[in-house]
């Protein structure tokens, strides 16, 4: 069964029961997926053929990890005591909705984190105030398209899940429903 429809057979129900919504189009689904990462100290102090490498490097891993090419994200102003230039590339960011983000997911919960080092369950206090989720990775590797021998650098990533939720107990609700291993 995928997302879709475990979210229409079971989630809605239950949700609509817990929290009392008179209409489907009330319970609180999730909206979109955003995937980013910073180079940081990867390419601080470097210029230009070994930047533009580890660059096209982080982003080729990027788009492996979530199926389609992320956007650059560049300064806006120098700062000299970062080594940071005005135009330098700073980050990636991807986002993903519907299929796409259905399918990152499903991988994220049932292959990524239960690969992932002494994980013993999502905390609940990564949950902001709105019901949306976000998840730090340390290292790209555990994510099984990622070949660790052919890597050249080990970067960490954020995963923001967005819901449509309203308050923090029903983003929550939301995704323990959907399959997310939370801590009680």
């Amino acid at each position: 069964m995928n997302l879709q429809e475990k979210y229409k057979k079971e989630v809605v129900p239950v949700m609509k029961q817990k929290f009392g919504y008179k209409s489907v189009m009330s319970v609180p689904k999730i909206v979109k997926v955003v995937v980013n990462t910073s180079f940081g100290r990867l390419v601080s102090g470097k210029t230009g053929d070994d930047l533009k490498k580890t660059t096209e490097a982080i982003v080729a891993d990027l788009a492996i990890i979530t199926g389609q090419r992320p956007t650059v994200t560049r300064a806006k102003k120098s700062i000299a005591s970062f080594k940071l230039r005005q135009g330098m590339p700073t980050g990636a960011a991807t986002t993903l909705r519907k299929d796409k983000m259905e399918d990152f997911i499903n991988r994220f919960i049932n292959v990524v984190l239960p690969r992932s080092r002494d994980f013993r369950g999502i905390d609940p206090k990564t949950f902001d105030k709105r019901g949306n989720l976000t998840v730090g990775i340390k290292e790209q590797i555990i994510f099984p398209e990622i070949y660790s021998e052919k890597i050249r650098n080990i970067f960490g990533l954020e995963v923001t899940i967005t819901t449509s939720a309203k308050t923090k107990e029903e983003g929550i609700e939301l995704l323990k429903l959907m399959g997310f291993p939370l801590r009680p």
